[in-house]
Formats: structure tokens, C-alpha cells, sequence
């Protein structure tokens, strides 16, 4: 025992930590993620499990960072980094440097959640892409400034509409920070409103050389355009994010390319078409409407003789008034006269003197009779007040005299037998009330 080294907990726990991370540096490890949680810190904190086992492990936040896709609670994945412990408290964890899914790649994985979100928010829809203007004036194209993809874009664009205006807006198409790139290029064609029109996109690649289209950074800025986006990506058999979110797909840059103008031969066709039958129509219409111009003048000429014979008529009309009038006048005239000395004959002025008369005299016999009945009728009134004034128990009560009553019932006693000694009496004067208790009775 004297000569066995004992350690105290500290040491132990040192030589454990020196042995674990020293033996287990860089280690792949085979699990499924359970109690995932990430704090404010950014960090990822996580139990790595099996059937029969499981263990903590930490990813923190710059690893994280560099993930394609978004670790989830029962996603089987493959983890690589090494052992570490923490001594004061003697527990080991893995921390993690890098992660894959299990059974599928990380871009697929990453692919597949973003489009699940987007599609969730509405990014997808439908009803909210736009049309391709007819015949823009304008095209945006925002690609790598020396790829084969400009190269197809411009000579189809220069071949179907030549002296079209065309702004070229070169970006990175993949690698570190083409994304951001592409999305700003959007952002700015329509911040000065370039084009009437953008082309997104680059030639075919891989799935990772594709990535940039897959961000959701452009996803998110080709939804906030307001100038219709055509995504051109790769090849016919390539999908992006962009591609959905974009108001039109194309399966190649050289077909986004004709997707937005027109063929301007083609064009020229169809307006000397469409002059050539308006011409016609024109014609047409200008014969048909001096056939009706003839029709109206023919049918102005009969009316300007059916006008002459009116006016003919008419002064004749006239004529006839101008003679009748003076005759018509003179008799109205003096049928006039004799309706008036018919009314003054008749005047009502003497009879309503006469009434007038005995109106005055019926007012000043009715204002007599009214006097007289009104003071008739005020010394009865006041008789029949005297009357009621000697009825009125308070007056009664106010010469002195007042009124007993049993209590509690408040009967009124009349006679000193309707009472008994101990009864109680309330005695009413005419100012208040004695309460009194009686305790001799005279009859």
C-alpha cells in the first residue's frame, strides 16, 4: 500500500482527457441525432445514438455554419471529430468538425428542406408569377461575364431582334459568395429598373456547381423582383430552387433566350399583315360609309322640300293670326266690362258693414256675460274653500285640539272605553306627535 500512487480525482481525470483525445483525434462516427438543441450561443448540442448506446456531442457555431443542411432529431447521420473531455466535471463528449446524412447526400438534403420551406411560405405559387412582356424594349441578362452561356444568350438575342437593348450584369456563378452575387445583381437591375425583362442563370454542371442557384438568398430575391425573371440553369434535366420560384423555367440559356423576344422578321411579317388587312378594311369602310352619305343627302333633299312647304304654311298661319287678333281682342274686351259692372252690382261691401254692426254689439254682450259668470263662479269657489277649510283636520288640529290612536293597529279613539290602562297611545297635534302610555281610565 506504501508504495501503490494514489491519485487524486483531478490527475485522473487529466490522464483519462490526455488519453481519450490523444486516441480518439480524428474519428468518424455512425449515429442517429436525438435531443438536438441550439441555443443563442449558436452552438448545436446533441446526443449521438444507437440501438444499444449513446453519448453527447457538440457542434459549435463556425462548424455549423458550414453545413449544406439543417440536422434534425432522428436524422441518421455520419460524424467526424475527435474526444474531448471536461475535466472539472470528468464527462467526455465528441465534438463534431464536420457532418453528412446518412443515405443521401448533403446538397440533396439541403435541396429538399429548402424547397419545403419556400414552397411552404408560397414562393411557388402559381398565381403570383407574371407574364413575359409581348415585346420588351430591355433584357437583363445576369450570368458569368465569360461563360458559354452569355455567349448563346447574346447570339440568339442578336439573331431573333437585332439592335435590341441588351444589360449585361456579370456575376460569379459558383463558388463562395456567388450566391450573394447573383441575388445583389437582381436586387440592382431592379433598383434602376435595367430591363423589362431578366435572364438568371449559367450553363450545366453538378449539383454543387449548380449550389448557387439553390441558395435561399436567390431564391428570395428573384420572389422580391418586380421585373419578370426567366431561370436558365444547366441543362433540360437540371432542377434549381431558382427554377421555382422564377416566373419562367427554361430548360437551357439559349431557350431562355428565345422565350423572351420574339423573332423580329416574324414580327415584321405579322405588322405588314395586320397593315395590309386594315388597308382593306379601311376601304371597305370608307365605301360604305359614301354609299350612306349618298343615302342621307338624297333623303335631305326631301326634307328640304317638305321644310319649304311648312314655312309656306306657317306664314300663311301667321297671316291669318295677324287678322284675327284685333277682332278677337275687342271682344274679349268688352265681354270684360260687362262682367265687371255684373260684379260691382253685386258687391258684398254694404251687407259686411251691416254685419259689422252687429258683430260689435254680440262682443260686448259675450265680454258682459263672461264677467259675469266668472265672478259668479269665483265667490262659489271661494264659498267651497271656506267649507273644506272647516273639514280639514289640520285646521281642527290647529286650534288646539288632537287625535289619539292605539298603537300599534293606529285605530282612532273616539271614547275613553276603547281603551285600557297599558295601552299605548300616539298622540297627534298640529305640530309632531306624543307617544303616551296610558294608566287610568275615566270613563
Amino acid at each position: 500500500m506504501d508504495n501503490t500512487k494514489i491519485l487524486t480525482v483531478s490527475e485522473l481525470n487529466r490522464r483519462i482527457k490526455t488519453s481519450l483525445e490523444a486516441g480518439y483525434a480524428d474519428t468518424w462516427v455512425e449515429a442517429e441525432i436525438s435531443n438536438l438543441r441550439v441555443p443563442a450561443s449558436g452552438h448545436s448540442y446533441m446526443t449521438l445514438k444507437d440501438s444499444a448506446s449513446q453519448m453527447r456531442a457538440v457542434m459549435f457555431r463556425y462548424a455549423r455554419k458550414r453545413l449544406r443542411f439543417i440536422p434534425q432529431d432522428g436524422m441518421k447521420v455520419m460524424c467526424f471529430g475527435s474526444i474531448t473531455v471536461y475535466e472539472p466535471r470528468g464527462e467526455y463528449q465528441l465534438t463534431i468538425e464536420r457532418m453528412e446524412p446518412r443515405g443521401v447526400g448533403a446538397l440533396q438534403l439541403a435541396f429538399e428542406q429548402l424547397k419545403n420551406k419556400l414552397a411552404a411560405e408560397g414562393l411557388f405559387d402559381e398565381k403570383r408569377k407574371r407574364p413575359l412582356p409581348y415585346l420588351p424594349q430591355r433584357i437583363g441578362v445576369i450570368t458569368s461575364g465569360t461563360g458559354a452561356a452569355l455567349r448563346d444568350i447574346l447570339q440568339v438575342l442578336t439573331r431573333r431582334f437585332p439592335g435590341l437593348h441588351i444589360k449585361v450584369l456579370p456575376v460569379a456563378v459558383q463558388g463562395d459568395g456567388s450566391a450573394q452575387e447573383i441575388a445583389a445583381a437582381i436586387a440592382t437591375a431592379n433598383m434602376h429598373a435595367v430591363a423589362d425583362v431578366l435572364i438568371v442563370g449559367r450553363g450545366g454542371g453538378s449539383l454543387e456547381d449548380l449550389w448557387a442557384f439553390n441558395e435561399e438568398c436567390v431564391a428570395r430575391a428573384i420572389y422580391d423582383s418586380a421585373i419578370p425573371v426567366i431561370s436558365a440553369v444547366g441543362h433540360e434535366i437540371d432542377f434549381t430552387i431558382a427554377d421555382f420560384v422564377a416566373d419562367m423555367r427554361a430548360p437551357t440559356p439559349s431557350a431562355a433566350a428565345e422565350l423572351a423576344v420574339r423573332e423580329k422578321h416574324e414580327l415584321v411579317r405579322t405588322v405588314a399583315t395586320l397593315h395590309a388587312g386594315l388597308a382593306r378594311r379601311v376601304l371597305q369602310r370608307i365605301a360604305i360609309e359614301r354609299t350612306a352619305a349618298r343615302s342621307v343627302a338624297d333623303r335631305l333633299g326631301r326634307s328640304v322640300r317638305i321644310i319649304t312647304d311648312a314655312q309656306l304654311a306657317h306664314d300663311d298661319l301667321q297671316q291669318r293670326l295677324l287678322q284675327a287678333l284685333p277682332r278677337v281682342c275687342s271682344a274679349r274686351r268688352t265681354a270684360e266690362q260687362a262682367i265687371r259692372a255684373r260684379l260691382l252690382a253685386l258687391s258684398p261691401r254694404q251687407r259686411i258693414e251691416a254685419y259689422r254692426g252687429v258683430t260689435s254689439f254680440l262682443k260686448d254682450a259675450l265680454d258682459r256675460n263672461t264677467a259675469f259668470t266668472l265672478e259668479r263662479m269665483r265667490s262659489r269657489l271661494q264659498t267651497g274653500l271656506a267649507r273644506l277649510s272647516g273639514l280639514n283636520p289640520a285646521a281642527v288640529l290647529a286650534r288646539g285640539f288632537s287625535i289619539a290612536r292605539v298603537q300599534p293597529c293606529g285605530s282612532v279613539v273616539r271614547r275613553a272605553a276603547e281603551v285600557s290602562a297599558g295601552d299605548r297611545l300616539k298622540v297627534e297635534m298640529h305640530q309632531g306627535s306624543v307617544d303616551c302610555l296610558v294608566e287610568r281610565v275615566h270613563e
